[in-house]
């Protein structure tokens, strides 16, 4: 969203160019004389996933190969690739390690282990100095509003009901997104070419306590919980095994989740005029997987 960059966009280190990752000659243009790519850039939806996966595939999985093929192409440094903690599937117990086998349940996790493994072939085959990070839920101020903490936070202020798919059981680990920013960082900087890292904050709650927890920070009522139908092939448990990037690049969490889930509330509660155009009955919808996109 361009109202996110505004506090940079008159930055001499700084350029916007807007276009499709999976556009090879545009991208071959653009990193001809870049050193360094973070590819962030992705679907990441699971509910829009199940109602439309083809975009899922055409963004996830051939623009990663169309930035894979430039930067083969060019002195790139280092590609740093953001994935996610769905490859791995569900865990019942434990948590998984980096070796562990991926093991994706929806059609957006597809695409990401997908794009993964491109990266990874990119690496033994052409020597790519590719580094790959599997994080866990982010939330914070700037999150679109159909992700769930927004979704839940919005939904309060505007006294809407609250979605909680099934039992409202499945466990989600959650990180600030400051925590993971500082995570990438240091996988630029210090992340070993080939490797793969796990980033986790330890924070894991069943979804239900999370809404729980934001109600009781904006202090609205546990009525307005409204339990739906749980989505198509939705995981239980998500646990990421953090320690090799805590040990071998020195990383860890700096926010408690209480100080960074109150932060995030009370920044929604401010700027309401950054979410309110963002809006829609599909966006806020209790059944999104339902939806026409």
């Amino acid at each position: 969203m361009p109202e996110n960059l505004r506090e940079i966009e008159n930055g001499s280190w700084y350029r916007f160019v807007k276009g499709n990752t999976a556009n090879k000659e545009l991208v071959e243009k653009l990193i001809k004389d870049v050193d360094v790519i973070v590819h962030f850039a992705a679907e990441t939806h699971v509910d829009r996933s199940i109602a439309d996966p083809e975009i899922f595939l055409r963004s996830n999985v051939m623009g990663t190969f169309a930035l894979l093929e430039a930067a083969r192409k060019s002195n790139i440094n280092k590609f740093v690739h953001i994935s996610t903690d769905e490859v791995y599937g569900s865990i019942p117990t434990g948590s998984f390690r980096e070796v562990d086998k991926i093991e994706a349940s929806s059609p957006y996790s597809a695409s990401k282990a997908a794009s993964d493994v491109y990266v990874e072939a990119y690496f033994k085959t052409y020597g790519l100095p590719t580094v790959t990070i599997r994080c866990t839920n982010n939330f914070g101020p700037r999150q679109f509003p159909e992700k769930f903490i927004p979704k839940i936070i919005i939904n309060a202020l505007l006294g809407r009901r609250i979605p909680v798919y099934g039992s409202g059981m499945q466990v989600r680990d959650w990180i600030y997104v400051l925590d993971f920013c500082k995570a990438i960082a240091l996988a630029v900087d210090k992340g070993a070419v080939g490797a793969i890292y796990n980033v986790s904050a330890g924070n894991e709650l069943q979804n239900i306590e999370i809404v729980k927890r934001v109600l009781r920070g904006l202090g609205k009522p546990y009525d307005l919980l409204q339990f739906v139908e749980d989505r198509p092939g939705h995981d239980f448990r998500y646990s990421l095994d953090s320690s090799r990037i805590r040990n071998q690049l020195g990383w860890k969490p700096e926010n408690t989740l209480e100080g960074a889930l109150a932060e995030t509330i009370r920044w929604y509660t401010e700027n309401e005029s950054w979410w309110k155009p963002l809006l829609t009955e599909k966006v806020l919808s209790i059944t999104p997987w339902k939806e026409k996109w």
